[in-house]
Protein backbone atom coordinates (compact mmCIF):
# COMPACT_ATOMS: atom_id res chain seq x y z
CA UNK A 1 0.00 0.00 0.00
CA UNK A 2 0.96 3.63 -0.46
CA UNK A 3 0.29 5.42 2.84
CA UNK A 4 0.47 9.16 3.47
CA UNK A 5 1.33 9.90 7.11
CA UNK A 6 0.72 13.46 8.33
CA UNK A 7 2.43 14.36 11.59
CA UNK A 8 5.22 11.85 11.11
CA UNK A 9 7.71 13.67 13.35
CA UNK A 10 5.69 13.40 16.58
CA UNK A 11 6.00 10.57 19.09
CA UNK A 12 2.98 8.72 17.68
CA UNK A 13 3.93 9.59 14.12
CA UNK A 14 7.42 8.18 14.50
CA UNK A 15 6.06 4.93 15.95
CA UNK A 16 3.46 4.60 13.20
CA UNK A 17 6.09 5.30 10.55
CA UNK A 18 8.45 2.69 11.97
CA UNK A 19 5.70 0.08 12.10
CA UNK A 20 3.96 0.71 8.77
CA UNK A 21 7.09 1.37 6.71
CA UNK A 22 8.20 -2.21 7.29
CA UNK A 23 5.06 -3.30 5.44
CA UNK A 24 4.12 -0.45 3.09
CA UNK A 25 5.43 2.57 1.19
CA UNK A 26 4.98 5.44 3.64
CA UNK A 27 5.10 9.07 2.50
CA UNK A 28 5.58 11.61 5.27
CA UNK A 29 4.21 15.12 5.69
CA UNK A 30 4.40 17.77 8.37
CA UNK A 31 4.44 21.47 9.06
CA UNK A 32 8.24 21.62 9.35
CA UNK A 33 9.50 18.17 8.36
CA UNK A 34 8.79 15.21 6.13
CA UNK A 35 8.81 14.66 2.39
CA UNK A 36 5.94 17.14 2.00
CA UNK A 37 5.06 20.32 3.89
CA UNK A 38 1.50 20.98 4.94
CA UNK A 39 -0.49 23.35 7.12
CA UNK A 40 -3.62 21.39 8.03
CA UNK A 41 -5.46 24.62 8.89
CA UNK A 42 -5.24 25.83 5.27
CA UNK A 43 -7.34 24.42 2.41
CA UNK A 44 -4.85 25.31 -0.32
CA UNK A 45 -1.95 23.76 1.56
CA UNK A 46 -3.87 20.51 2.08
CA UNK A 47 -4.99 20.40 -1.56
CA UNK A 48 -1.38 20.87 -2.64
CA UNK A 49 -0.28 18.04 -0.35
CA UNK A 50 -2.70 15.57 -1.91
CA UNK A 51 -1.87 16.69 -5.45
CA UNK A 52 1.84 16.14 -4.81
CA UNK A 53 1.49 12.92 -2.84
CA UNK A 54 -0.80 11.32 -5.43
CA UNK A 55 1.03 12.62 -8.51
CA UNK A 56 2.30 9.13 -9.34
CA UNK A 57 -0.92 7.34 -8.52
CA UNK A 58 -3.64 7.35 -5.89
CA UNK A 59 -3.00 6.77 -2.21
CA UNK A 60 -4.27 3.68 -0.45
CA UNK A 61 -4.37 5.19 3.03
CA UNK A 62 -4.20 8.55 4.78
CA UNK A 63 -3.07 8.57 8.40
CA UNK A 64 -3.16 11.72 10.53
CA UNK A 65 -1.24 11.98 13.78
CA UNK A 66 -1.36 15.78 13.73
CA UNK A 67 -3.19 18.52 15.56
CA UNK A 68 -2.82 21.11 18.31
CA UNK A 69 -5.04 21.79 21.33
CA UNK A 70 -5.36 24.42 24.03
CA UNK A 71 -4.95 23.44 27.67
CA UNK A 72 -5.97 25.84 30.42
CA UNK A 73 -8.53 26.43 33.17
CA UNK A 74 -12.07 26.89 31.91
CA UNK A 75 -12.49 29.83 34.30
CA UNK A 76 -9.93 31.81 32.31
CA UNK A 77 -10.34 30.34 28.83
CA UNK A 78 -11.39 32.60 25.97
CA UNK A 79 -13.30 31.63 22.88
CA UNK A 80 -10.18 32.39 20.84
CA UNK A 81 -8.15 29.93 22.91
CA UNK A 82 -10.85 27.27 22.61
CA UNK A 83 -10.84 27.87 18.87
CA UNK A 84 -7.22 26.68 18.65
CA UNK A 85 -8.27 23.08 19.06
CA UNK A 86 -11.31 23.51 16.82
CA UNK A 87 -9.32 24.97 13.94
CA UNK A 88 -6.26 22.76 14.29
CA UNK A 89 -6.82 19.26 15.65
CA UNK A 90 -10.53 19.06 14.80
CA UNK A 91 -11.09 20.95 11.56
CA UNK A 92 -7.51 20.27 10.45
CA UNK A 93 -8.10 16.53 10.52
CA UNK A 94 -11.63 16.87 9.14
CA UNK A 95 -10.10 18.87 6.29
CA UNK A 96 -7.63 16.04 5.61
CA UNK A 97 -10.56 13.65 5.33
CA UNK A 98 -12.76 15.88 3.20
CA UNK A 99 -10.07 16.77 0.67
CA UNK A 100 -8.11 13.54 0.97
CA UNK A 101 -10.94 11.22 -0.03
CA UNK A 102 -10.47 12.29 -3.65
CA UNK A 103 -6.80 11.22 -3.58
CA UNK A 104 -7.60 7.69 -2.38
CA UNK A 105 -7.94 4.57 -4.45
CA UNK A 106 -11.17 2.57 -4.23
CA UNK A 107 -11.33 0.82 -0.86
CA UNK A 108 -8.79 3.22 0.65
CA UNK A 109 -8.84 4.36 4.26
CA UNK A 110 -8.54 7.44 6.43
CA UNK A 111 -7.29 7.24 10.02
CA UNK A 112 -7.55 10.22 12.37
CA UNK A 113 -6.20 10.68 15.90
CA UNK A 114 -8.25 11.64 18.98
CA UNK A 115 -7.34 10.75 22.58
CA UNK A 116 -8.48 9.51 25.96
CA UNK A 117 -9.74 12.90 27.14
CA UNK A 118 -12.93 12.37 25.11
CA UNK A 119 -14.00 9.91 27.81
CA UNK A 120 -11.68 10.64 30.75
CA UNK A 121 -11.63 14.43 31.25
CA UNK A 122 -8.88 16.11 33.21
CA UNK A 123 -8.50 19.56 34.74
CA UNK A 124 -7.66 22.20 32.12
CA UNK A 125 -8.57 19.77 29.33
CA UNK A 126 -12.04 20.94 28.23
CA UNK A 127 -10.81 21.86 24.76
CA UNK A 128 -9.18 18.47 24.28
CA UNK A 129 -12.25 16.61 25.56
CA UNK A 130 -14.53 18.45 23.14
CA UNK A 131 -12.25 18.09 20.12
CA UNK A 132 -11.50 14.40 20.66
CA UNK A 133 -15.17 13.56 21.13
CA UNK A 134 -16.05 15.51 17.98
CA UNK A 135 -13.48 13.58 15.95
CA UNK A 136 -15.00 10.29 17.07
CA UNK A 137 -18.47 11.54 16.12
CA UNK A 138 -17.26 12.79 12.75
CA UNK A 139 -15.82 9.39 11.85
CA UNK A 140 -19.06 7.62 12.78
CA UNK A 141 -21.07 10.00 10.64
CA UNK A 142 -18.67 10.12 7.71
CA UNK A 143 -18.41 6.33 7.53
CA UNK A 144 -21.97 5.93 6.27
CA UNK A 145 -21.52 8.62 3.62
CA UNK A 146 -18.16 7.77 2.06
CA UNK A 147 -18.30 6.28 -1.43
CA UNK A 148 -16.18 3.76 -3.41
CA UNK A 149 -15.68 1.50 -0.42
CA UNK A 150 -13.65 4.13 1.43
CA UNK A 151 -13.25 3.65 5.18
CA UNK A 152 -12.60 6.04 8.07
CA UNK A 153 -11.59 5.29 11.67
CA UNK A 154 -10.13 7.07 14.69
CA UNK A 155 -7.34 5.96 17.01
CA UNK A 156 -7.83 7.22 20.57
CA UNK A 157 -4.87 6.43 22.84
CA UNK A 158 -4.30 7.19 26.48
CA UNK A 159 -1.17 9.11 27.50
CA UNK A 160 1.99 7.67 25.97
CA UNK A 161 4.64 6.16 28.18
CA UNK A 162 7.14 8.36 26.37
CA UNK A 163 5.11 11.45 27.28
CA UNK A 164 4.57 10.72 30.98
CA UNK A 165 7.51 12.95 32.06
CA UNK A 166 5.78 15.90 30.39
CA UNK A 167 2.09 15.12 30.91
CA UNK A 168 1.92 12.61 33.76
CA UNK A 169 1.19 15.26 36.40
CA UNK A 170 -1.93 16.30 34.47
CA UNK A 171 -3.23 12.72 34.38
CA UNK A 172 -2.82 11.38 37.92
CA UNK A 173 -3.21 7.64 38.20
CA UNK A 174 -3.41 7.04 34.45
CA UNK A 175 -1.16 4.32 33.15
CA UNK A 176 0.76 5.11 29.98
CA UNK A 177 1.03 2.92 26.91
CA UNK A 178 4.11 2.73 24.67
CA UNK A 179 3.85 4.41 21.30
CA UNK A 180 4.80 1.14 19.60
CA UNK A 181 1.62 -0.44 20.99
CA UNK A 182 -0.48 2.50 19.83
CA UNK A 183 0.95 2.01 16.33
CA UNK A 184 -0.78 -1.38 16.15
CA UNK A 185 -4.17 0.38 16.20
CA UNK A 186 -3.16 2.36 13.13
CA UNK A 187 -2.21 -0.87 11.39
CA UNK A 188 -5.61 -2.26 12.32
CA UNK A 189 -7.30 0.74 10.75
CA UNK A 190 -5.17 0.78 7.60
CA UNK A 191 -5.11 -2.93 6.87
CA UNK A 192 -8.43 -4.03 8.35
CA UNK A 193 -11.96 -3.83 7.02
CA UNK A 194 -13.82 -1.85 9.69
CA UNK A 195 -15.12 1.68 9.33
CA UNK A 196 -16.64 4.30 11.60
CA UNK A 197 -14.77 2.81 14.54
CA UNK A 198 -12.78 4.38 17.33
CA UNK A 199 -9.90 2.18 18.46
CA UNK A 200 -9.21 2.86 22.13
CA UNK A 201 -5.69 2.06 23.28
CA UNK A 202 -5.31 2.01 27.06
Amino acid sequence: MKVLLIGASGVIGQAVHAHLSARHEVLTAGRNSGQFRVDITDDDSVRRLFEEASANGPLDAIVSAAGELHFGPITEMTAAQFNIGLQNKLLGQVRLALLGQRALSDGGSITLTAGILSREPIRQGANASAVNAALEGFARGAAIDLQRGLRINVVSPTVLTESLPSYGDFMPGMEGVPAARVALAYQRSVEGGQTGRTYFVE
